[in-house]
């Protein structure tokens, strides 16, 4: 595996596509680590100290959800967006006359599945928001703070979008695997000590 990576190093084309996959990687480590205006941290860690499911969420979120950071919804509306993109091409025959049309046809259906993935991620965004309002984690709740952290949220996913699609054109990979699987690796080292601690 080192001499087929060392290997790929020597090729200039495959080392700057690595290079830049690395590069997006990074954005998305901080993005992980910018807390969203009015939130207040220390109220945070009550909201996944006994939910399974919002443990499960924030892992693969790359643990973004629990610091409530700007890409704390990760890469699941995409995800999702995607999924109920592609059922719906069976059910509706405009959207099947679509996918068979080719190259703009696919344009077309990939301009949808973004449209839906803003439209997810507000729905989402403020069902996050009114978990952390109801367990007082908001600072100054109300209307505007309300706009600004599901702007913040939308903006987050759309950016994590868009440079899933950049890794996609000039790096390595599938540019949402490749964010997904970073992120359930940044969680990893506090997934094996909470193992651990589970075993003694």
């Amino acid at each position: 595996m080192f001499e087929t990576f060392r290997n790929a190093w020597k090729i200039e084309d495959l080392r700057k596509r690595l290079m830049y996959t690395l590069l997006i990687l990074v954005l998305f480590r901080v993005g992980c680590a910018i807390t969203v205006p009015y939130i207040n941290p220390a109220v945070l860690s009550t909201f996944f100290s006994g939910t399974e499911m919002l443990g499960y969420l924030n892992m693969m979120s790359g643990g973004a959800l629990s610091q409530c950071a700007v890409f704390a919804l990760g890469v699941s509306p995409y995800i999702n967006a995607s999924i109920i993109i592609q059922l719906l091409t069976v059910a509706i025959p405009a959207l099947e006359r679509l996918a068979k049309e080719g190259v703009e046809g696919r344009k077309k259906l990939t301009a949808y599945t973004r449209y839906l993935t803003i439209g997810i991620a507000l729905l989402q965004g403020y069902g996050y928001y009114a978990v952390l309002n109801n367990g007082g984690a908001v600072k100054n709740p109300g209307w505007f703070t309300c706009i600004i952290i599901l702007g913040t949220f939308m903006a987050g996913t759309t950016l994590l979008m868009w440079m899933a699609e950049q890794i996609n054109n000039y790096g390595i990979g599938n540019g949402i695997s490749v964010i997904l699987f970073a992120g359930i690796v940044a969680r990893a080292p506090s997934v094996l000590s909470n193992m651990i601690s589970y075993v003694k």
